[in-house]
């Protein structure tokens, strides 16, 4: 029996990130707004299989983006977001009159659980990404009286009734939930506003009647809430796991049901706000500091500050711009839109026109000797140089932190100081060798190393040597060239080559690695060291 792979958790977990993280991919290609416009088609159905037909004859009537898609378009846009995990695959019976009608209407597609999901917050975003949301500060009040009801119904005798304890939960969360993302809402919208550095007055006195009266109420409306609502969960707390044991025991909901087939894991419950222990705990970490991480009304009460610090960032800007600072933001805008508009030809002429960037000569780094970049070539197609990150980031060449400890060559030197010694001490015994061979090379046999001196020696001589002409003696003669006495020396070795042309002579040289004849050649070695008049060699014929 084949034993079965086991996927180690944290890689099953980055798989499934990774395939839902794909499924948002359709917002961001080329063609996202017919991408868009398909998955509103099918958001528009429950339960519905659509095929390429139903598809088209809806986009048609929509008028949006996707209405002038051809069928084969239409069919690779369904395919990719099926790829990507936003559309399943749906079999169905299908009637056709031609052969290419059965190949398009065959594939049918249904709507995803995630696909629903990213389309619904899409639509959101789109619908009122700008729009500034009030907070519903009402439904604060709300959550109290109903915590407080709650709590005097579970804390009487007899406690609450499992169906009207599963009321007053539910609507407490979702008034709760509603209250939570309108804060969220708001508060992420007034720190895009008050980001800017370039409001006009009529703006600035807008905001400030916003910070100074609107935020103000809300955050007196939390702060007078929170400690109530905190002390009402407190006296709640000790009777919550017995509640929720009771409700589950009254509706399991889809947490009973049999969702899975035999043998496999079973699907994953998402069960409703309030059922469940770590709802209570996201609840009262909302009005009460657990284990000193801090409560989002402390949170609440620090952004109201910051956006307040803005407010006056920007009274002291429009200050400074009443006696000549200026915001430059249309100016910018204006040149934005220029360059938007403008051919690639025509945005650097832009650019060079605006900030002055020619084309660069000279950046302190120079490119590998291999590569040579004509002045003329364009930053943006030229190849790339690897600049150092101490003057990519800090522009200094200086090098940080502490010198490196200089390294022992000792050894090293050791090691070459006795090789030098050894070539030097050979060196020296073939030049005893050919001193006292000189005279009789024909007897002796030398060595490779005595053999390569006298090579190196007579290389010497040689590339040294004057030739002189020496004039033809007798009818239809000739003149000629003679060899005057040629020498070389090496005076670190004490030794003296010389090299005279002698007519007829012939001089054998047997080494180890075979034999050297000179025609013509007389040599002598002696000891350079010793005083004239006393060889230490013969001539050598």
């Amino acid at each position: 029996m084949e034993e079965s792979v086991q996927v180690p958790p944290s890689e099953a977990n980055r798989d499934e990130a990774w395939q839902r993280l794909t499924a948002y991919a359709y917002l961001s290609a080329p063609e996202r707004l017919e991408h868009v416009a398909i998955m509103r088609v099918f958001c528009g159905t429950l339960l519905a299989d659509l095929a390429v037909p139903d598809v088209l004859a809806k986009l048609a009537g929509s008028g949006g983006p996707g209405a002038g898609l051809e069928a084969e378009t239409l069919t690779v846009r369904l395919e990719q977001l099926a790829r990507w995990g936003n559309l399943l695959r749906s079999s169905h019976t299908v009637k056709a009159s031609s052969i290419t009608e059965y190949q398009r209407a065959r594939s049918r597609y249904q709507l995803s659980k995630l696909g629903e999901r990213i389309q619904r917050d899409a639509d959101e975003v789109l619908a009122g990404a700008d729009a500034a949301r009030e907070v519903s500060s009402e439904l604060l009040a709300l959550v109290e009286r109903g915590l407080r009801e709650l709590a005097a119904l579970a804390q009487g005798p007899g406690g609450v009734e499992s169906q009207d304890a599963l009321e007053r939960i539910s609507t407490i969360f979702v008034q709760f939930t509603e209250f939570a993302d309108s804060v969220r809402d708001f508060y992420a919208y007034l720190g895009q506003v008050l980001a800017r550095y370039d409001l006009d007055s009529a703006e600035y006195q807008g905001f400030k009647e916003l910070l100074l009266d609107y935020v103000e109420a809300i955050t007196e409306d939390v702060s007078f809430r929170a400690p109530r609502i905190a002390a009402v969960l407190n006296g709640l707390w000790p009777l919550l796991p017995g509640l929720l044991d009771r409700l589950d025991a009254h509706a399991r909901g889809l947490a009973g049901a049999s969702l899975g087939l035999e043998g496999e894991p079973r699907v994953r419950v998402q069960r409703s706000r309030g059922r469940e222990m770590a709802d209570w705990e996201g609840l009262r970490g909302w009005f009460t500091d657990v284990e000193g991480q801090g409560s989002q009304v402390d949170q609440l009460r620090d952004a109201t500050l910051r956006a307040l610090q803005s407010l006056l960032a920007n009274a002291k800007r429009m200050l400074r711009s009443a006696s000549g600072e200026m915001s430059r933001r249309k100016d910018l805008l204006r040149l934005a839109r220029w360059f938007d508009e403008a051919a690639p030809e025509e945005a650097h002429d832009i650019a060079v026109a605006a900030f002055g960037l020619y084309s660069a000569r000279h950046v302190g780094v120079p490119p590998a000797t291999d590569e040579v970049v004509p002045a003329y070539t364009s930053w943006w197609t030229g190849p790339v140089v690897e600049v150092p990150v101490a003057l990519r980031e800090r522009g200094s060449r200086a090098q940080r932190g502490r010198a490196a400890a200089v390294e022992d060559h000792s050894s090293q030197k050791r090691r070459l100081q006795q090789a030098a010694r050894d070539r030097a001490a050979a060196r020296g015994a073939a030049a005893d060798e050919l001193c006292s061979a000189s005279g009789r090379f024909a007897q002796v046999r030398l060595t490779s190393a005595a053999l390569a001196l006298l090579l190196e020696l007579l290389a010497t001589a040689l590339g040294s040597a004057r030739l002189r002409r020496v004039e033809g003696s007798g009818t239809g003669r000739s003149g000629g060239f003679a060899l005057d006495a040629a020498q070389s020396e090496d005076a670190e070795l004490g030794i003296r080559l010389t090299v005279r042309r002698t007519v007829g002579s012939h001089t054998v040289l047997d080494s180890v690695d075979g034999e050297l004849l000179l025609d013509d050649l007389e040599l002598t070695i002696e000891n350079s060291a010793v005083p004239e008049g006393r060889e230490t060699g013969v001539n050598a014929s």
